[in-house]
């Protein structure tokens, strides 16, 4: 079977999401993941564009050595060598240029003739390539160019260095039909395409980026770019577990196969919904907590009798499977490590003790502990790491009634060391616990989204909540856990304002380190 590679830009595109805002440690632990999963490429950020971005691109390319590590470049020689100081002491550094071939993108965003767009292309994969082996190089919006164009300026840079010609449908506005002709257009057009590789982006505005993605493949693409779970700016790009799948299963039609290890596909949704708030629809293709129910009496009755009448996938070949007890609070911290070795992860001493304080605290309310409950607990100690000092819920409490007014009283703990308390209302137990706060919070902080979702099922849940606040006109993301869901909003809260200080913090010491 012949293969097809695996270009995963959940670090890049997928941050793009609105509202979804990663640190680095973040966005490190994601990227661990996605090696565990077997992409072949991943793109970990775009260097240029900040200096946030920057660094996380650089840790992510001084830690991965199994994957391909790419990041993003305008057609600049300032961003190409932005990228090179990043990603120089990855194995196999590559790159990915990019400029816009539609006529409206030509025309109203840059402002240039074909000719300058050829000129400007050709001349910034020639300089790529002084310094990247592989360089990629897209078509932004080629889905609404002229093919011709197309085919004469991708001839150019293959000539000169390109080794991946990307053809994105970057707003979602093409067909299966019409990607998959594009495709083969350019196969029989572009005397040198023999010498790269053809990548299809797919984005989901119409809901069709799975079904033009497959519709790439039929017709010579080799390498297939998309996100974990789908997400990405507007409606998202193509979820790369569909497309995987899909191939996997329907291997009577597709003589292709990835090199994603399909059990980890679980873990990897897990945890990119977990760091990124973007929770994972119920109904959701491959991955979803529907994907494998049966509530139809006669569905129910057939897979009873034989599984595969109404189940074509099974929930064990994405790593889905029974959320069974398997410690409880008298399992010990030599057995907790154990676990820990059996999701993969790894943990330092300080945060092994940190997440077993936690499993311990969470055992004496939940009696039934699971394997999501435990991974929760790992990947809020590894990602709240930080040498910075921050706010902390000493003790809080709410006194709610449907005849009376609700009061909240909370005591915090300062990143200077003392601890403040206050009291407030408001017309619901949140409300109010969020208005108390917000008092004893020395800044601006304005309220965006606020969800609730539980880990797992029943009534004794642990409680997760995401939160997105502006902090002094800055928009981050804060996340809480807790058996009590008003002390998780409360956690999630304070866990965006101290990802705030965090991330400013960061900026000084940037700023310091580059004069």
């Amino acid at each position: 079977m012949s293969r097809i590679r695996i270009f995963d830009t959940t670090l890049r595109d997928g941050e793009q999401s609105p509202g979804v805002n990663l640190n680095k440690m973040e966005k490190l632990e994601i990227a661990k993941q996605l090696e565990k999963l077997g992409v072949d490429v991943m793109e970990a950020g775009f260097p240029a564009s900040s200096e946030g971005d920057f660094q996380a691109v650089k840790l992510i390319a001084d830690t991965i050595k199994d994957v391909s590590v790419t990041a993003l470049a305008r057609t600049r020689k300032e961003d190409i060598d932005r990228a090179w100081e990043a990603l120089k002491n990855t194995p196999t550094p590559r790159i990915h240029i990019f400029l816009a071939t539609s006529p409206i993108h030509m025309e109203y965003k840059l402002k240039m003739t074909p000719e300058q767009v050829i000129q400007q292309s050709v001349d910034m994969v020639k300089y790529a390539k002084e310094r990247f082996k592989e360089v990629e190089w897209s078509a932004e919006d080629a889905t609404r160019s002229d093919w011709e164009f197309m085919a004469k300026i991708i001839e150019q840079v293959i000539d000169v260095g390109a080794t991946v010609i990307n053809l994105p449908d970057t707003v979602g506005y093409t067909t299966p039909d019409e990607y998959g002709r594009m495709f083969k257009y350019m196969k029989e057009n572009v005397p040198n395409i023999n010498k790269a590789d053809l990548s299809c982006h797919c984005h989901n505005d119409l809901g069709l980026a799975a079904a033009n993605t497959m519709a790439a493949i039929e017709n010579g693409a080799t390498q297939v770019e998309g996100t974990i779970n789908g997400i990405g700016e507007r409606a998202g790009n193509v979820a790369l577990e569909e497309v995987a799948v899909a191939l996997h299963i329907r291997s009577d039609r597709y003589s292709y196969e990835t090199g994603l290890k399909l059990n980890e596909i679980k873990r990897t949704s897990d945890l990119i919904a977990k760091l990124s708030g973007m929770y994972v629809q119920a109904n959701k293709a491959i991955i979803g907590r529907n994907a494998y129910a049966h509530e139809a009496g006669i569905h129910q009755d057939g897979v009873l009798k034989n599984a595969e009448t109404y189940e074509i996938i099974t929930p064990e070949l994405v790593g889905v499977s029974s959320n069974t007890l398997f410690m409880g609070k008298h399992s010990g911290k030599h057995a907790f490590k154990d676990k820990i070795k059996e999701f993969g992860v790894e943990m330092t001493d300080d945060e092994i003790k940190a997440t077993f304080k936690r499993f311990k605290e969470l055992t004496d309310h939940k009696r039934e502990v699971t394997d999501d409950d435990i991974y929760t607990l790992i990947m809020e100690t590894k990602t709240e790491h930080s040498a910075v000092d921050k706010y902390t819920l000493d003790n809080f409490q709410v006194n709610y009634g449907t005849a009376n007014i609700t009061t909240a009283t909370v005591s915090l703990k300062t990143p200077e060391g003392s601890t403040i308390q206050t009291a407030a209302t408001g017309n619901g137990s949140v409300e109010a616990l969020y208005k108390t706060i917000q008092e004893l919070i020395d800044a601006e902080l304005k309220l965006l989204d606020y969800q609730l979702n539980s880990v797992g099922g029943g009534k004794d849940a642990l409680a997760e909540s995401h939160v997105q606040l502006v902090v002094n006109g800055e928009t981050v993301n804060g996340r809480g856990t807790a058996q009590d869901v008003i002390e998780a909003s409360a956690n999630a809260y304070i866990n965006a304002v101290n990802r705030y200080l965090i991330k400013t913090q960061a900026v000084k010491e940037a700023e310091i380190v580059n004069g």
